[in-house]
């Protein structure tokens, strides 16, 4: 009777064994199962997100010159027309990102910053300019520079970065949506995420 206990006792011992290493042995499977699918997931949105807009500028560049001691002034001008493409670029490929298997985390470390670029097309009409004060590479570069700064205050005052962060949420959202569904938790930094509408608040 007693070997029997005893027969008993170690059989369960075994089963219970056998048991807890089957289920840790699963459930570390399923983590690294998880962990690859949201590596996959994070690496699908590594890609440049860009937001383009148009805008035209019309302005007058005039210059003189004072010689022979101020008595006589040489002038140039042009009509300057400008017709630019921007963009706000996100590149999502420097987005920086861990994952803690053991605590069921994804980390966004860091979003990268957006960059606005600008293609200007510079077309001068009515061009006149004196012998002693023609246009020169600099002044070139001057109008390209001046017609650089005025696109980029538009841009500053347009809807065109908004629209380019709202993409850029929409594809970290899908993070967000992988995450939650898995019962893995989103945070960046040290904010935890809990809803989408915290998503659109984070601040770089």
């Amino acid at each position: 009777m007693n070997r029997f206990v005893v027969g008993f006792v170690a059989a369960l011992l075994a089963l219970g064994a056998v048991w807890f290493f089957v289920d840790k042995k699963e459930n570390k499977d399923e983590i690294k199962a998880d962990s690859a699918l949201i590596q996959q997931q994070i690496l699908s949105v590594g890609k440049l997100i860009v937001t383009e807009g148009y805008y035209s500028q019309v302005f007058t560049f005039k210059n003189s010159q004072n010689l022979f001691l101020n008595m006589i002034t040489s002038d140039k001008r042009a009509l300057v027309v400008v017709n630019a493409k921007a963009t706000v670029e996100y590149d999502l490929r420097k987005l920086k990102t861990e994952i803690d298997e053991v605590g069921k985390t994804v980390i966004l470390k860091s979003i990268p910053e957006p960059v606005i670029n600008i293609y200007p097309e510079i077309e001068y009409y009515d061009v006149t300019q004196d012998y002693f004060n023609k246009f020169e590479a600099k002044d070139y570069n001057k109008i390209k520079a001046s017609v650089t700064g005025r696109i980029r205050e538009k841009i500053e005052a347009s809807d065109l970065k908004a629209d380019a962060r709202e993409r850029l949420m929409s594809e970290l959202l899908n993070i967000y949506v992988l995450t939650n569904s898995m019962g893995w938790t989103l945070q960046y930094n040290e904010l935890v995420i809990e809803n989408p509408e915290q998503m659109k608040q984070l601040k770089r």
